[in-house]
């Protein structure tokens, strides 16, 4: 089973230990890549896909590394639109 399917199969499971660093490589694998809302910008993030025009923003999660259940769920969500790996995954 190659890493991507593990991640992509973590991420499904809806672990309560899913690390920030594991959703930057879930969007990568999605074809986003992670940019920085800018020096005033607080923790706000954004994944921006530049071939298809899409974004999503959040917030990077502190103090500790670890992703809400909410946000898995809205990611899932917002890939299962926007990405082909997610499509009839949920």
């Amino acid at each position: 089973m190659s890493t991507k399917k593990k991640l992509i199969d973590r991420f499904l499971s809806m672990p309560a230990d899913f690390a920030y660093d594991e959703l930057v490589r879930l969007f990568a694998i999605s074809g986003f890549v992670e940019c920085s809302k800018g020096r005033t910008s607080g923790s706000r993030i954004e994944f921006v896909n530049q071939e298809e025009g899409q974004t999503f923003m959040m917030h990077r999660p502190h103090p500790d590394n670890k992703i809400k259940l909410y946000v898995m769920k809205q990611v899932l969500e917002y890939l299962s639109k926007n990405s082909d790996i997610f499509k009839d995954k949920n």
